[in-house]
């Protein structure tokens, strides 16, 4: 039996020129081109849809996490961007940081604890 590895995420919205511009900005500043977005490799695809709400009501149904390395680097980085956080907090598992793109998807950063 084969493990699959995953390969790309969709994000349904009602506006994918903007949130795409916010992915870019905030994830993959120096992306260029059209299509998927790659973030290292995983491919994020935006498309615009009328079959969802403009807001995602259950944003902690399924959250993208980023594993880093240095989490005041990034946090950092992504304060530049704009990022309005939900929550920073040490864990006994390591540090997570929670924010939200502009369809109120949830997106975190995490840094492991060496010996969690």
């Amino acid at each position: 039996m084969t493990t699959l590895k995953p390969g790309s995420i969709l994000l349904g919205t009602t506006r994918p020129a903007e949130l795409r511009a916010w992915y870019i900005k905030t994830l993959a500043p120096e992306f260029t081109g059209e299509g998927a977005i790659d973030l290292g490799g995983f491919l994020l695809v935006i498309d615009g849809r009328d079959d969802v709400e403009a807001k995602n009501n259950e944003p902690v149904r399924t959250i993208i996490n980023f594993h880093v390395d240095d989490f005041d680097a990034v946090e950092a980085q992504l304060n530049a961007a704009g990022v309005e956080w939900i929550s920073v907090e040490d864990r006994a598992k390591g540090k997570f940081g929670t924010f939200a793109d502009p369809d109120g998807n949830y997106l975190q950063i995490i840094e492991w604890k060496k010996d969690a």
